[in-house]
């Protein structure tokens, strides 16, 4: 999820382990770790010149079980022997940190399995991205009455009973809101199949998604052996169906089998994807797991790449989101999210 969230999240971890011993700087430590696998998306930069290798990178080791492991016990060797000293000798154990890097580390790539980014947690052993999809990668109603909480709790002592009541009122909001995001994905997946169904959409497999910083929109999308159909469902419309499907041709303008980097990025939009040649040596490419910015357009994916051919292999220009007007595009998404 958003760096916000997983902030918030290992700060909770940290005052879970920590927080009777160190007070609020277990929250920092808790923070730090909660921030640390995301550090990916910076690593690899650094280690590939491409862009597409560099964007592949993230959520790969960095956000599995095994750097989890070796992470924690590495830091918390580390952070035990620079803090166990003077007058914070014996406060702490090493086992204490290990644990608080531990949790802040493992409770990162486990709350990024429930989006739809997916996360690789068995790398480097499969490449296999656990994504449930029931969650947006920012959603407010997940994070801010957590963050609240967090908030509220630094103003008492280490020792305050009330301390822990906030925390496990954080831990408890947000544990309940993402019991019902799970809910909720498996009755919106029975309304797009019944929708998909009626509507006489021959379909291979399908997802779906919510819309950015809700759980109300939902966005969801069918292949078939031609082309894709994507709609979208509100929980407030009038009827209780997925509406307004629009059919995207699987465009391949570059072919997977040819181009071992469209291969690549086709597993990485989990085989829901189209490729546009826009100029000479210029190809737009879409993930269309995300939806489209204008209906009509299907070349107007939210999630879309510039890919171009260099060295024998493809690149692509550093991923941006395209929104020519934001203002518009949130008042659209408010607008159908109220429901039709």
């Amino acid at each position: 999820m958003d760096s916000l969230t997983q902030i918030v999240l290992g700060a909770a971890c940290g005052e879970a382990v920590l927080g009777k011993k160190i007070g609020n700087k277990a929250l920092l430590f808790g923070a730090i770790g909660g921030t640390i696998p995301d550090l990916d998306v910076l690593v690899g930069g650094w280690l590939y010149g491409n862009e597409i290798d560099a964007m592949l990178f993230h959520r790969g080791f960095m956000h599995s079980i095994l750097f989890t492991v070796l992470a924690a016990f590495i830091l918390g060797w580390l952070v035990y022997k620079l803090y166990n000293t003077g007058s914070r000798f014996n406060i702490t154990s090493q086992k204490d940190w290990i644990s608080l890097f531990f949790w802040s580390l493992f409770t990162h790539p486990i709350l990024d399995c429930f989006t739809p980014y997916g996360t690789q947690l068995f790398a480097p052993f499969s490449n296999y991205r656990v994504a449930l999809n029931n969650i947006a990668v920012a959603d407010p109603l997940y994070t801010l009455p957590f963050l609240v909480c967090m908030i509220v709790l630094m103003f008492f002592n280490r020792q305050s009973h009330r301390r822990k009541l906030w925390l496990n009122l954080g831990l408890g909001i947000s544990s309940v809101y993402m019991l019902f995001t799970l809910g909720n994905k498996l009755y919106i997946d029975s309304v797009f199949r019944k929708s998909l169904k009626e509507n006489g959409i021959d379909y291979k497999r399908y997802s779906s998604q919510p819309a950015i910083l809700n759980n109300i929109l939902w966005y969801g999308i069918a292949e078939t052996e031609t082309s894709y159909f994507t709609a979208n469902y509100s929980l407030f419309d009038t009827k209780n169906r997925f509406l307004n499907f629009i059919e995207l041709p699987k465009k391949r303008d570059l072919n997977p089998e040819v181009f071992q980097d469209i291969k690549e990025l086709s597993w990485f939009s989990n085989g829901y994807f189209s490729v546009y040649k826009i100029e000479d040596n210029a190809y737009q490419y879409n993930d269309l797991r995300y939806p489209l910015l204008e209906e009509n357009d299907p070349n107007s994916s939210v999630f879309r790449m510039l890919l171009y051919k260099e060295n024998g292999r493809l690149n692509m220009k550093p991923f941006e989101p395209k929104f020519e007007n934001i203002e518009t595009v949130m008042s659209d998404l408010w607008e159908r999210t109220k429901g039709i």
